[in-house]
């Protein structure tokens, strides 16, 4: 195992909370209705493309095309997507400063919608506080694929045997290490502080 001197952190999940059911919630009060919309209308894979940079205007136009009748619930996505993004994970987000405070070269790779990405910075200044940010709605790329991963690299100069990518998704950690890269799966703040001491990297203890 290479010496780990660079730290790259997914967002969603590991430092930002992300649960479209809170605003769906109040707006479908029926969780089997609720279930069947996030099944077959406002579904993962719709909601990926616009990650990989497809405009919320054509997204929506295509469901309503197909679901006229739930206009108001697909529109609702978009303007309610504030409130998915309920708060931060404040241990999480201490691991990220503390390794930046320290001097560790730390950058974030995230599957995002470039529009919302440009929100959450806005509504989370610590995501303005690593080297970068490769934003997968930016460039039209989206993990699990190679190409990111590649371009990331290639972006901010990172050697990949000596890369650490952090990610709540098995699919994406997986994709890291296809592409050459160190990875660990995210599940909480005290499992990340002890992947990183076992590679000797120093974190702060976690409450």
């Amino acid at each position: 195992m290479s010496e780990i001197r660079h730290i790259v952190f997914d967002i969603g999940r590991v430092l930002i909370h992300y649960d479209p059911d809170i605003p769906y919630s109040r707006l479908i009060p029926d969780p089997e209705r609720r279930r069947w919309f996030f099944a077959n209308v406002c579904t993962h894979d719709w909601n990926l493309e616009q990650d990989r940079g497809r405009k919320w205007a054509d997204a929506e136009a295509l469901l309503i095309a197909d679901h006229p009748d739930e206009a108001e619930l697909i529109r609702g996505f978009r303007r309610n997507w504030h409130e998915m993004v309920s708060h931060h994970y404040a241990d999480s987000v201490a691991i990220l400063e503390g390794l930046i405070a320290d001097g560790r070269d730390v950058t974030m790779l995230t599957n995002f919608a470039a529009d919302t990405f440009v929100e959450a910075q806005e509504r989370f200044p610590f995501l303005k506080k690593p080297r970068g940010v490769t934003v997968s709605g930016e460039i039209g790329l989206i993990k699990p694929d190679r190409a990111i991963y590649d371009h990331h690299v290639r972006s901010f100069g990172l050697d990949p045997a000596a890369s650490l990518f952090i990610d709540d998704s098995q699919k994406n950690v997986e994709g890291a290490i296809a592409a050459g890269w160190q990875a660990v799966l995210f599940t909480d703040a005290a499992r990340l502080a002890q992947d990183l001491r076992q590679r000797g990297i120093a974190v702060p203890a976690i409450a």
